[in-house]
């Protein structure tokens, strides 16, 4: 079946990069789904399976050049196979991205190419101001505009006091209460969207995510499942990442809940999340102050009189550790990489001086 491709986001701009690649015969596609290295692709000729080129995954220096959701790429159609080979990345618009879990230092792409970012937390026991904070610097890294959904509002009797508490971890961020099935709040939700927009979900498993999604499509398009009432955690329905055409309003991206939210690249979006802090610390005696153990420390005056809350603070120097620690692995691994370029470069000339010498 024929797909518009300006339902996908397509536009003159998307256009204009691609001229190139139109030239040489490839073909545009947007990622749709993304499963261990497997893809699917949406084109103007309908669906493809996709897989990246051998040359590509060759010139990728991480995972993070390769395709993910959301991305717009250059593909070779094989029609009769209903199967396409991924050529080429376009250059991404803005994408959250994370550390990859595990012991690996790599960046790992969540989502590319988003408008508008859903923070999703539900006002049981996931509502958590900590994981937030988090959330929100992925959320300025990426260049999409965030907004905070807290779900589950029919449920909660302190509806106004959480707000509060979210409004003042994220300040200037919308924060919008919503109870998805009865579609409560769900209007300003779908206000934020609209055709050729793409939005995407984070949160916790069990937040509400795929809940939202078929409230706004009018339609059960994913699989939900109750949550364990003792923490209120999901069993993660959504198992793949996945960009979703809802009629009339856009597309949205479902993201697996995460088990684990370590941060990629997030110096100067500590500004945006920790704003007070930020306006506080040109008053400190030390320009460098790390705002710990310092004299004469403006950060440190303000929690004693009650100005900033102590946990904020608290939070701000465990996620900058958190940063310190990240940046010396990826310099380590930075060196380590250097040095196997200098074996390969090292290898190949040594080969060319042979091979002039026969």
């Amino acid at each position: 079946m024929e797909v518009d491709l300006e339902t996908l986001g397509w536009d003159a701009r998307w256009a204009e990069v691609f001229a190139p690649h139109a030239a040489a015969g490839l073909q545009p596609a947007r990622v749709t789904i993304e499963f261990n290295h497997l893809f699917r692709l949406a084109t103007a000729e309908g669906e493809f399976k996709g897989q990246h080129s051998g040359r590509l995954r060759h010139e990728a220096t991480g995972r993070s050049m390769l395709a993910a959701v959301g991305d717009w790429v250059a593909v070779e159609l094989r029609r009769d196979e209903r199967a396409a080979t991924i050529e080429a990345v376009l250059p991404r618009r803005s994408w959250f991205s994370r550390k990859a879990a595990g012991e690996v230092t790599e960046e790992q792409i969540v989502a590319a190419n988003v408008d508008v970012v859903f923070l999703v937390m539900g006002l049981d026991h996931d509502f958590n101001v900590r994981r937030l904070e988090r959330y929100l610097l992925l959320a300025y890294e990426s260049g999409a505009t965030p907004v905070v959904l807290l779900t589950k509002a029919d449920l909660a009797t302190d509806v106004p006091e959480r707000v509060a508490e979210a409004s003042a971890a994220a300040p200037g961020v919308t924060v919008l209460p919503l109870a998805a099935p009865s579609g409560l709040g769900l209007a300003p939700v779908a206000a934020l969207l609209g055709p050729g927009r793409t939005a995407a979900l984070l949160g916790s498993s069990g937040a509400g995510k795929s809940t939202i999604i078929n409230a706004l499509a009018g339609a059960e398009m994913m699989k939900t499942q109750e949550v364990r009432a003792s923490d209120s955690r999901g069993r993660h329905t959504t198992r793949h990442r996945q960009l979703i055409v809802l009629p009339g309003l856009g597309l949205i991206i479902d993201t697996p809940g995460m088990r684990e939210l370590q941060l990629w690249d997030v110096a100067r979006t500590m500004r945006d999340t920790f704003d007070e802090i930020e306006a506080l610390a040109p008053e400190c005696h030390f320009t460098n102050c790390q705002h710990r153990a310092e004299p004469r420390c403006a950060v440190r005056a303000a929690v004693a009189d009650g100005r900033l809350a102590a946990e904020r603070l608290d939070s701000y120097r465990k996620l900058q550790d958190e940063r310190e620690g990240l940046e010396a692995r990826k310099d380590v691994r930075a060196r380590i990489e250097e040095k196997r370029r200098g074996r390969v470069m090292g290898k190949a000339l040594k080969q060319m001086q042979k091979d002039r010498g026969r």
